[in-house]
């Protein structure tokens, strides 16, 4: 099995994806997407929890600034970090569309430490994201509840069922500063 600090790495790196994903139109639509990945970028921080298996009850932390990827594709690369209580660990994601779907890599991705993304579907408010690493396939799914908020969960599958182990609520952060001009 993984270790305490590697398996909360594996786990805040899929969520990351989540917090910058959001939502947005069906993976086809390309020009939607593109407008999507832009309008969630920017900081995100907030709380997270291990909601099940052997770390349930593990509070932790992230902090993740995401930005789209350059060029006309839809996509979004991520990089922060997360912390659970003196440890603090890297995170970085990229994502990007491939044909009708998504793929992209979780840290250095299931040949390193990390996850890979092998599939996705963004919708309305929410977007889907497939998550393997060996024999662990599992989801993200990120719903943004509003500008500012966004909720993510992930599942891992256990026989045929999809069982949710890491929760997150991540609110976006900006600046207080007012901005504006003397005439």
């Amino acid at each position: 099995m993984f270790s305490r600090p590697s398996l909360i790495a594996r786990g805040t790196a899929a969520f990351a994806l989540a917090a910058t994903v959001g939502v947005a139109t069906p993976a086809i639509s390309g020009g939607k997407d593109k407008a999507f990945f832009e309008k969630v970028s920017g900081q995100w921080k907030g709380p997270g929890e291990i909601v099940a298996g052997k770390y349930k009850g593990t509070k932790f932390t992230c902090d993740l600034a995401g930005e789209p990827v350059a060029g006309n594709d839809a996509g979004i690369k991520l990089d922060g970090f997360c912390r659970v209580g003196v440890f603090k660990q890297p995170m970085s994601a990229l994502i990007t569309q491939k044909g009708g779907s998504y793929t992209g890599k979780f840290l250095d991705g299931a040949d390193g430490k990390g996850l890979d993304v092998v599939s996705g579907n963004v919708a309305k408010d929410k977007v889907v994201v497939g998550i393997n690493r060996k024999k662990l396939n599992g989801a993200m799914i990120a719903r943004l509840q509003n500008d500012s908020t966004m909720n993510i969960t992930i599942s891992v599958k256990v026989e045929d069922t999809m069982v949710p182990v890491i929760g997150v609520s991540l609110n976006r952060q900006v600046d207080n500063i007012a901005v504006g001009s003397i005439k």
